[in-house]
């Protein structure tokens, strides 16, 4: 597995998303084994970046993470976020950037993953009661204590991300990028890289969309979110499978699967870029690395360049984001 710098983090360039093991998804936390089984698994090929946070369960992903790393610590990169639970008041659900919610978040991550320190701490979503010079603020105290080597921020806005810098350098910035979301190419992915900041693009297989296997929400589980998603929706989803069709083309040409052509796009468009597919199966994780050893062709990546955009909102509140 090829490796690059996240900040001053040296780390796969391929990771593994750990939510859809625990939350949000069909048959999240209903076999933790096979999760861990697919954790282990990874690191034996080579992924060095594991990535939850929280918010997801709650807390049971990275309880789930803290277990399945117990006696393979070394040599993982350990990445969690805090900020969408309010622990200074009730627990409940909710923005707080606070520097009082930041050590009450650090605390419980770190006894939940039960480690002595986490290697990368993002903000999840930018909280507008607080200023981000104050979180950082806290971020860069709790760094100087060694409770944190390296802090992010998720989904933030160019301009909070360079006021954040200005306080304390930041190492890398996670938002979703992938062929179905290319935002992040305007002005996101220019700012980190004048800064020198890493940056981790989440759903890099548009929540599984870009694998070809939703045809209709359908077979979606009822509890699984994304069939609430403006995306998988109606007339959009139907749009939107003309991305898809366009991946299997490609995938076709090259002897692979539509994810592992998608993920071999993200890979191309730098060597500071490491997408975090999720998977909580070893076969669909041996099937997303395989994407490491896949190059595709000008003319390739010329086809996946001029696919539409998408049709519909990434989430049907768009209101946290990019802010």
């Amino acid at each position: 597995m090829k490796h690059i710098a996240l900040g001053t983090l040296d780390v796969s360039r391929l990771g593994l998303g750990c939510m859809g093991m625990s939350a949000y998804y069909a048959g999240a936390g209903t076999d933790d084994a096979e999760s861990i089984r697919t954790i282990h698994r990874a690191i034996d090929l080579g992924v060095t970046l594991f990535d939850t946070a929280e918010i997801y369960g709650p807390y049971a992903n990275e309880e789930l993470l803290g277990r399945a790393l117990r006696d393979r610590r070394d040599g993982v990169v350990i990445a969690t976020k805090f900020g969408s639970i309010r622990h200074r008041t009730d627990g409940s659900m909710g923005l707080d950037g606070s520097p009082e919610n930041v050590r009450l978040s650090v605390e419980g991550s770190l006894a939940r993953l039960g480690v002595d320190h986490i290697d990368l701490y993002y903000q999840h979503r930018m909280d507008p009661a607080t200023p981000i010079e104050e979180t950082v603020g806290a971020l860069a105290e709790v760094i100087g204590e060694g409770k944190i080597a390296g802090y992010g921020l998720s989904e933030a806005a160019p301009a909070t991300i360079r006021r954040a810098h200005e306080v304390h350098p930041v190492t890398a910035v996670q938002t979703e990028y992938s062929l179905w979301t290319r935002d992040p190419e305007q002005e996101v992915l220019p700012t980190v890289r004048e800064l020198g900041i890493g940056f981790v693009p989440y759903s890099p297989l548009g929540r599984g969309f870009l694998t070809g296997a939703i045809r209709s929400t359908d077979a979606l589980d009822p509890g699984d979110f994304r069939r609430t998603t403006p995306r998988f929706a109606g007339e959009n989803l139907d749009q939107n499978l003309r991305i898809v069709e366009t991946v299997e083309s490609v995938a076709a040409e090259v002897g692979a699967t539509p994810a592992q052509v998608a993920l071999a796009w993200l890979l191309a468009q730098g060597n500071d870029i490491a997408p975090i597919p999720g998977t909580k199966r070893v076969s669909r994780l041996e099937e997303n690395i395989a994407a490491d050893d896949i190059t595709l062709t000008p003319a390739q990546l010329a086809a996946l360049n001029a696919v539409p955009a998408p049709s519909g909102d990434r989430y049907t509140d768009m209101s946290s984001i990019n802010r």
